[in-house]
């Protein structure tokens, strides 16, 4: 399988959550379900069914963890530079609103455009890829029609 570009810090988040997840979640799912064993039957038991299924997740979300970490490519977006590309922090203003927005242009799997990450393979990270400060892009997303200018480039 191809590997995938994340930054450090994604790849940071990622094992920190993994490890959550293996040093404290898992230990706790194991104790609740052997708690509501020992409350009887197990086919009207409340506890022990949302327990186990509780454990699902988890150890599926471990197993997710684990598979993207091993084909993640570390890329430090420091050591690069010029027109925007993974790992640069673009600053754009809309065209029609004056509304100035920052973006970090990140991997899928780091991505959470609440904080300002976006998805490399998202529209507007697709029309801002290989531009410079200056140039304006159009991007079609599903709200519509929208009109960019990038103020700045930056990789931190």
């Amino acid at each position: 399988m191809d590997k995938f570009p994340m930054t450090r810090a994604g790849h940071a988040a990622l094992e920190a959550e993994l490890k959550n997840l293996k040093s404290v979640e898992r230990p706790a799912v194991i104790s609740a379900i052997a708690e509501a064993r020992e409350l009887g039957d197990l086919k009207e038991n409340a506890e022990y069914h949302s327990a186990r299924e509780k454990q699902g997740f988890i150890e599926g979300r471990i197993q997710e963890l684990e598979a993207v970490l091993s084909l993640a490519e570390v890329i430090d977006p420091k050591k690069l530079s010029g027109t925007i590309k993974f790992g640069a922090t673009v600053t754009v203003v809309d065209e029609d609103t004056d509304e100035e927005k920052t973006w970090q242009i990140v991997g899928q799997h780091e991505a959470n455009i609440e904080k300002g990450l976006l998805n490399m393979s998202s529209p507007i990270a697709r029309a801002l890829i290989g531009k410079e400060e200056g140039d304006s892009v159009e991007v079609r997303t599903p709200g519509g029609e929208r009109s960019y200018e990038i103020l700045k480039i930056a990789f931190v």
